[in-house]
């Protein structure tokens, strides 16, 4: 703990000035006017200056050649003593420089952060939240436990050297919240109002001992001058008599009678698994009256209700709605217009009975309480938890209703089961794609084959060519597949966006026609983005098609707007948006606005699944948008849709920035095709799929190879033992028992420099994370006779300076 030097700094020295010139203007405005309340402003406003003086200094602690002990700590600490946060800073080299007494109390001393008493995930989050601070100026920790509590901690760099780091640890918002608004219900000013009232209001904890209470409360109970009941058992201070009324013990036999009422602060346990404490209040009742409460005590049970910081209703024995407070109304979507009348009508059909039968059980005396999972209307597809009990002692009222509201929550799930979901499916059709590859590369195979036998003019010629042209099709769907499991082929490039759309704006122009109006508009300061320039394209062009149908849908004669805008975006203004989802960061946005029909509520969830479509029959695969998704998040991207119904629809893409003078290696490059395709040599083929390596092997003899074939990575090195060293070895990647790199690895042991090439239906970029050879070319499935043709006399004939690092053949192009 750094403490304050003895002789009086410039920052103490002007914060003193401050503090005596306000007193002076105070005394003076007493003298002459003799107003107590304008002396007491002057007063106040001085010593505002003072801390903002002494804040500043904490926030600025250096200049060139001062140091670091000029800085006036102990007039910092007492400012950071007003805070009910944790708060220390630290120096460039990790030095504990200040702490408030807070950060004692929670952490049990001054550790130096990210040292802190937290688990390993809870340190190693405060550390990266310290290194984002060094670089970004702020980073943040959340999810952190302490003894069960649930904290996040906000790291800022601080100073004019920048050369401090202010550590802050708060409880979290829920938790906050919470403790908050009991806080002000019970001890603040609504407190008072209450005890004003004649309510007198205290939280117990799970053991039975006061939290807090009112002023009422305390003085009703112990009497004297401040009392103070924090830590008291509760039950000590209440009596009863024979009649089984309720008396304060201090006032004994002869006290007034007591009416205790006992409301649920939360639905279930605390965040650390201990029972919730019970907010209590007590309200006093003639000894004549009746059980039931009525006329002012009545309203202010009422004003209770409507205090409380989660959903609470009161419901009457008829099953009517009493009373709901704000959080219920929230947390059930109830239209202030159409307020419900019985709670059954918050629930879908189906629960409307269950509800209708509880509330009638416990209004017929039933006692404790149940929890029901039921369905709102506006959301059926999303239970929540609703507590009934009974209530005595509240009038009119004789169920109690608590709703939690869990409108957050539920977002949060349906994103996560959202994205499990998109994950799943990416992973089944790239398995699909990758099966179906293998089976186009025999057909397209067979059918270049069966071509080399025929001619133009040929009875069968023109049906080999119709084969061939629809397998061409199909894998250009499987290609669409890989795109969306984020398994295809990238060919990523350092590129500024706004070149990307400018490359595309005049076929935009020509899809969109006479009737859809093209608006470009592009942000200042750009980041530079890494991601392939063609698939980018790509992205542009379906969004702009789906936009320009739906404007077309919306409104037949034309007439719409089709806007695509590029734009920076920092991670201030991301940690502005308040997305849950993207994370803080620099990115450069592309946003696709239409002026269409918009996409309803029930569509918007599933419109980047694969085959789903909202087109007519045949005008659509329904793989556009899941194209899109796939290039997007393949990329390092995100991916947003907003719509509302009749108000157009606005795709917002997030593509990372990046970084500056970071080295760029293009993970292959694309080489000239060679004129003549015929070689020799010895190639050994290794192939799991028997009509992949049937064609392959005719394929290559025909081009005057001599090809030894194996079925897998086991058997090709059993072959090699016996027949020697070839001159190129081409190889699937994923086979059985023994896979393509393993084996290629085994193989250079003893031939380092033989050549190879791994043919492949998954992506490029994937498989070369995995694969660390050299001298390595690839070739994506389905390819044709003459791409495999072409590869063999590549490999064996690299172009000069290649550096070990073979081309790599453009999959078949898609025919329309």
């Amino acid at each position: 703990m750094a403490t304050a030097a003895r002789s009086l700094t410039p920052t103490r020295t002007a914060a003193l000035i401050a503090v005596a010139t306000g007193i002076l203007a105070a005394l003076a405005t007493l003298w002459a006017i003799d107003s107590p309340i304008a002396a007491a402003g002057f007063a106040a406003a001085a010593l505002v200056i003072a801390g903002a003086i002494a804040a500043w200094r904490l926030l600025a602690p250096v200049k060139a050649g001062e140091q670091i002990g000029d800085t006036d700590w102990a007039l910092a600490r007492s400012l950071a003593a007003a805070s009910d946060d944790a708060i220390a800073v630290t120096d460039r080299a990790g030095r504990l420089v200040c702490a408030n007494d807070a950060w004692a109390e929670l952490f049990r001393g001054f550790p130096t952060p990210p040292g802190v008493p937290l688990d390993e995930a809870g340190v190693a989050a405060l550390g990266t939240a310290g290194r984002n601070a060094w670089r970004d100026g702020e980073g943040r920790a959340g999810g952190l436990t302490l003894d069960g509590r649930r904290l996040a901690a906000t790291v800022i760099r601080a100073g004019d050297a920048g050369d401090l780091l202010v550590w802050r640890f708060a409880v979290t918002a829920a938790e906050r919240d919470l403790g908050g608004a009991l806080t002000a219900l019970i001890a603040g000013p609504a407190g008072e109002r209450l005890g004003a009232n004649g309510v007198m209001a205290a939280l117990i904890d799970a053991d039975g001992r006061v939290r807090i209470a009112n002023a009422v409360l305390a003085q009703r109970a112990l009497g004297g001058t401040a009392p103070d009941l924090t830590g008291r058992d509760f039950a000590h201070l209440l009596i009863t008599d024979s009649r089984g009324l309720v008396r304060f013990e201090r006032e004994g036999l002869e006290g007034t009678p007591l009416r205790v009422i006992q409301l649920p602060v939360l639905d279930g346990p605390m965040p650390n698994g201990e029972d919730p404490p019970l907010l209590v209040a007590l309200l006093d009742e003639d000894e004549a009256a009746q059980p039931a409460i009525g006329g002012s005590a009545s309203a202010h049970v009422r004003s209770l209700v409507s205090l409380m910081p989660f959903g609470m209703a009161l419901v009457d024995r008829d099953g009517r709605f009493l009373q709901m407070n704000d959080a219920f109304a929230r947390a059930a979507q109830v239209d202030p217009a159409a307020p419900p009348i019985y709670p059954g009508d918050l629930v879908t059909r189906e629960d409307k009975a269950a509800v209708a039968d509880a509330v009638r059980r416990f209004a017929g005396g039933a006692t404790h309480s149940t929890d029901m999972t039921v369905r709102l209307k506006p959301h059926p597809d999303e239970p929540v938890a609703l507590t009934i009990a009974g209530a005595r002692g509240l009038g009119d009222a004789a169920v109690l209703l608590s709703l939690k509201d869990n409108s957050v929550e539920s977002r949060l799930k349906r994103e996560v089961a959202q994205a499990t979901k998109m994950q799943a499916v990416g992973q089944l059709a790239g398995g699909v794609a990758h099966d179906f590859n293998n089976i186009l590369t025999a057909i397209i195979g067979h059918c270049d084959l069966m071509l080399m036998r025929h001619s133009p003019g040929d009875s069968d010629y023109d049906d080999i060519q119709q084969i061939r042209t629809n397998s061409n099709r199909a894998a250009g769907l499987t290609r669409q597949l890989l795109a969306f499991s984020r398994q295809q082929t990238l060919r990523p490039q350092v590129l500024q966006l706004p070149d990307v759309v400018a490359e595309v704006s005049n076929l935009l122009k020509r899809l969109m026609g006479e009737t859809v109006k093209l608006n470009v508009a592009h942000g200042r300061n750009l980041g530079p983005v890494r991601a392939d320039p063609g698939q980018l394209e790509q992205v542009v062009v379906n969004l702009a098609v789906n936009a320009r149908d739906a404007i077309v849908q919306h409104d037949p004669r034309g007439g719409g707007t089709l806007t695509i805008q590029t734009k920076a975006v920092s991670a201030a203004d991301v940690r502005a948006l308040g997305n849950d989802v993207l994370p803080p960061a620099d990115y450069t946005a592309l946003i696709v606005t239409d002026t269409g029909a918009g996409i309803p509520p029930d569509i918007i969830a599933k419109i980047f699944e694969p085959f789903f479509t909202t087109k007519e029959l045949g005008k659509g695969t329904g793989l556009g948008l899941s194209t899109v998704y796939g290039i997007v998040k393949q990329s390092g991207g995100w991916i947003f849709a907003e719509s509302k119904p009749g108000q157009g629809a606005s795709f917002s893409i997030y593509l990372p920035v990046h970084a500056a003078g970071a080295p760029v290696r293009s993970t292959a490059r694309v080489a000239p095709k060679p004129s003549e395709t015929w070689g020799t040599g010895t190639v050994l083929l290794v192939e799991d799929e028997e009509m992949v390596r049937a064609v392959a092997e005719r394929a290559l003899a025909r081009q005057g190879y001599s090809v030894l074939t194996a079925e897998n990575g086991e058997a090709a090195l059993e072959l090699l033992a016996t027949s020697g060293r070839p001159d190129l070895l081409i190889s699937d990647v994923v086979m059985p028992t023994m896979d393509g790199p393993t084996m290629v690895a085994r193989v250079r042991e003893s031939y380092p420099d033989l050549p190879v090439i791994f043919m492949s239906g998954y992506a490029e970029e994937q498989l070369r994370k995995s694969i660390d050879l050299d001298n390595v070319a690839f070739l994506p499935k389905p390819f044709s006779v003459q791409q495999l043709a072409e590869a063999a006399k590549e490999a064996l004939m690299p172009l000069p300076g290649a550096g070990g690092e073979q081309p790599v053949v453009e999959p078949l192009p898609t025919v329309a």
